[in-house]
């Protein structure tokens, strides 16, 4: 599969999303997907399935040096002391010593920016996480982070799929280097049904979720977190890769309407 190397980590491009994944069900996923081949794993404290992805990775047989963890502290826990607790008690259900990518989740309108980065970029120094980054971010507080406070940003990840425009995100990312990492990269499931989708999906032998999926992942610089439980979806989005859209496909796909967000959390500073 290939790979984004980014601030010293080598980030998959395809991974396991696990948002509203929690037990049994995701500690089943989480092995599922590792046997398949999948070698992302995504998480965040506020998923409270992470004592479950640390349950399958230690089950399974897969080397930690081939695998990509990524956690996420919430908006809650970004004072310098909290983001340290919250980091503790991820690595403690994951039951790793070091994860490969630690993000702020969302961020918050009181928080102290460069507070934040300090605390990661220490939790980073101590070889606890191997890179630092942020999701959610949009323009402004990218630039602020990346151009003032020089925050070595292994990642942007946020809400992207062919219903959603961030042409202005993407640009500035790829400018600088920096992976966007799209989550609900099938709109939750929306795609399914999307007719133009369908209809590429026909001409190549594809359901329209694998047309979604390697449109994404066709464009430089940008991974995918799909969320699946079963193992029947984890191939799906795997086989995805071997599919090939034409410029006719692309036309078609920039022709929809990309107008759709489907999270926007009411606490987290308006998108531009």
């Amino acid at each position: 599969m290939e790979h984004l190397q980014i601030q010293g980590i080598s980030l998959p491009r395809l991974g396991l999303g696990t948002f509203r994944i929690q037990g049994e069900v995701c500690r089943a996923a989480v092995e599922s997907a590792l046997g398949l081949g999948y070698r992302h794993i995504d998480t965040a404290e506020m998923y409270g399935n992470e004592d479950a992805v640390g349950a399958a990775i230690a089950a399974s047989s897969v080397p930690r040096r081939d695998l990509h963890v990524t956690t996420k502290v919430w908006h809650e826990n970004l004072a310098s002391d909290a983001i340290r607790r919250a980091f503790d008690a991820s690595l403690k259900k994951l039951r790793l010593d070091h994860v490969d990518l630690y993000l702020v989740h969302w961020p918050s309108r009181n928080m102290n920016l460069p507070a934040v980065f300090e605390t990661l970029l220490k939790l980073k120094q101590e070889g606890r996480t191997r890179a630092i980054g942020v999701a959610n971010f949009n323009l402004a507080l990218l630039k602020t982070a990346v151009e003032e406070i020089k925050a070595p940003i292994a990642c942007n990840q946020i809400e992207y799929h062919v219903m959603l425009d961030q042409t202005r995100v993407a640009k500035y990312l790829a400018a600088k280097s920096i992976p966007l990492v799209a989550y609900a990269p099938l709109a939750q499931g929306r795609t399914a049904s999307d007719e133009t989708l369908i209809a590429i999906g026909h001409k190549h032998g594809a359901s329209a979720a694998q047309v979604a999926l390697k449109w994404l992942l066709d464009q430089d610089g940008v991974a995918a977190i799909p969320k699946a439980s079963r193992a029947e979806s984890q191939q799906a989005n795997l086989d995805a890769l071997k599919l090939k859209l034409d410029d006719e496909d692309r036309k078609a796909i920039a022709a929809l309407p990309k107008d759709k967000r489907f999270v926007n959390p009411g606490f987290a500073p308006a998108w531009d």
